[in-house]
């Protein structure tokens, strides 16, 4: 695949069920190095439209593009560069680890030598060393989970698509997968789709949020953390108003502790705030970054109303 173009485009995507919009004019791109987090609460269209960008289901209107293929134009072609791992895995309880990741490798028409040699990179790669003679049946989720990675890495797809994967996790199952995923973003394109914001967080470089299967905010987490609020404290007791007096001051609103969030104005840092704090005598006890900029967004966008058209 050339690597100048995006692993995966979506070009004005929607799809319809019985009279019903699903999702509507869905937009991005992603490219290799990338982990993007798709992010909605449950009924966003977060599953739909994984599936169309899988190859699982043809969208009805709108285009799917894996590098220069049209993904629905040329399926099996373009099916070859994606791995998928859907939120429960189908595995195969009678099958050994390796007896199914042999078996998922040839499916995706490797064949010889390459077998051994995809299923054993994939292996390492997941943290089964210990695994791979046990049958998947007998797994706990955890494991079920990697293999599940496995077996949507094991043929070096370009575009690995991720459904829920830490759903159903213990806490040190969940770190331990994010770390999976966080380096898979090395050598791969990365789509992830969760509800939980800590997921996107931890293992993403950029985040789309679904509402009502439409893109309602699409950044990139650092740009998205650097224009958040600062969380300040001060010795003195102030209003809104005498923080608005401040020409580096966008808003201010009264946070926890006694804090106050003051978002700043464009272009303006935490510095600079710092410095007009002091000369106007407030009496500086804290100031750190506000990190629920993500959070904000997304329990804003989350509490709209529901757009009458859409359902996931």
């Amino acid at each position: 695949m050339n690597d100048s173009l995006p692993v995966l485009t979506l070009d004005q995507v929607s799809r319809q069920l019985s009279g019903r919009t699903i999702v509507e004019g869905l937009d991005f791109r992603i490219r290799r190095g990338e982990v993007l987090g798709l992010l909605g609460i449950n009924g966003a269209g977060k599953s739909t439209t994984l599936r169309m960008m899988s190859g699982l289901l043809a969208p009805s209107s709108g285009t799917v593009r894996l590098g220069e293929l049209d993904l629905y134009a040329h399926p099996e072609q373009a099916q070859r560069d994606i791995g998928y791992l859907a939120e429960d895995p189908p595995l195969y309880g009678e099958l050994s680890v390796e007896e199914y990741l042999r078996f998922c490798a040839r499916l995706h028409d490797l064949r010889g030598p390459a077998v051994g040699t995809a299923v054993e990179r994939a292996i390492e790669r997941c943290e089964l060393g210990d695994m791979r003679r046990r049958l998947t049946g007998l797994l706990s989720k955890g494991f079920r989970q990697r293999v599940g990675l496995a077996q949507a890495i094991v043929h070096e797809p370009a575009l690995i698509v991720l459904d829920e994967p830490a759903s159903g996790l213990d806490p040190i199952q969940a770190l331990r997968l994010r770390e999976l995923i966080r380096n898979l973003a090395d050598s791969h394109a990365v789509v992830l789709s969760t509800h939980v914001l800590s997921d996107v967080l931890a293992c993403c470089d950029r985040v789309a949020i679904l509402h009502h299967g439409r893109l309602r905010h699409s950044a990139i987490l650092s740009e998205l953390d650097a224009s958040a609020a600062v969380l300040v404290r001060v010795e003195r007791a102030l209003t809104r108003d005498d923080w608005m007096k401040l020409a580096i001051v966008a808003d201010a609103e009264p946070a926890n502790a006694g804090r106050w969030r003051i978002r700043l104005q464009e272009g303006a840092h935490s510095g600079a705030l710092a410095n007009a704090i002091g000369e106007q005598g407030f009496g500086l006890q804290e100031l750190r970054g506000d990190n629920n900029a993500l959070e904000q967004v997304f329990v804003s966008i989350a509490a709209e109303g529901k757009h009458t058209g859409a359902a996931a």
